[in-house]
């Protein structure tokens, strides 16, 4: 993309009913389903922060949070990030994120939350690769059985809840584009999911889930690209399945998703969290 993005507050009324355009055009919402103009209104006059990202003078993405309470602290959290299909993979998504975290720091908060579908492998490697994020949180069926929100008919509406220490050591690198990042050999590490031995491909099925590891470092694998997998809602579920056991186990027993791995194959990586006192 050869024109610059630009950053800028959205506090006007006009600007709240381009948003409703890009929900539509983004996720394909009803109107049902669209955070209308009114809750904008109000919430970016409450608190809220509200970022629209501009290519020339066309509003091609937004990014929306409010206050939040989250452990017992005040936090932002994210609810709505959304970038035009044809200005998306060109880095918008992370300049608003990145955007959303100066501007948080500048009104004293330490942290930003919020939600992804954890089979969408283009948002886990933003959120835990890029974005030098984390989670230790497992929803299960988030929004309820809401169509829009699911991955096919019957499919859970299944959230990791991501933790943004915006003032972190790790986060403050990715920003600057500095610090070493972790290297993982997924051949050299013990996987609590994978596909099924024997099988390759798109369609690959996932075996069963490895519960009783022990060991620091684990892998989950998911598949690359679950769009994919739109007419086969039995192989959908079974990696959510897969995936909702295997990480609802080793969050309980004290690791969280700490990485992603992005490529042929894909992994999020499970890291026991370091003890404290």
């Amino acid at each position: 993309m050869a024109e610059k993005v630009r950053i800028r507050p959205l506090d006007l009324f006009e600007d709240f009913e381009k948003l409703l355009q890009i929900q539509r055009a983004v996720w394909n919402h009803t109107d049902a389903d669209l955070t209308p103009t009114h809750q904008f209104s109000v919430s970016s006059r409450m608190g809220a922060i509200l970022l629209g990202a501009f290519v020339g003078r066309e509003l091609v993405g937004f990014v929306y949070s409010f206050p939040a309470v989250f452990g017992g602290k005040f936090c932002q959290h994210s609810h709505l990030l959304a970038v035009l299909p044809e200005f998306q993979g060109s880095g918008v998504g992370k300049t608003l994120k990145w955007a959303q975290r100066n501007e948080a720091m500048k009104r004293g908060y330490r942290l930003i939350t919020w939600t992804f579908d954890p089979l969408q492998t283009r948002n886990a490697n933003l959120n835990l690769q890029a974005l030098g994020a984390f989670s230790r949180t497992y929803f299960h069926n988030f929004y309820g059985m809401t169509s829009s929100l699911c991955l096919g008919p019957g499919i859970p509406t299944d959230r990791l809840l991501i933790e943004w220490p915006i003032r972190g050591v790790r986060v403050k690198g990715r920003a600057e584009g500095k610090g070493k990042r972790p290297c993982y050999d997924p051949a050299g590490l013990p996987k609590a999911l994978e596909r099924k031995g024997g099988e390759e491909g798109t369609f690959a099925p996932p075996a069963k889930p490895r519960l009783n590891l022990d060991d620091n470092v684990l892998l989950a694998e998911v598949p690359r690209d679950i769009k994919a997998l739109v007419f086969r809602c039995d192989l959908i579920a079974a990696w959510q399945t897969g995936l909702r056991r295997t990480m609802q186990r080793y969050f309980g027993r004290g690791y969280k998703a700490d990485h992603f791995l992005f490529g042929d194959r894909c992994f999020y990586v499970l890291k026991r969290e370091e003890k404290r006192g």
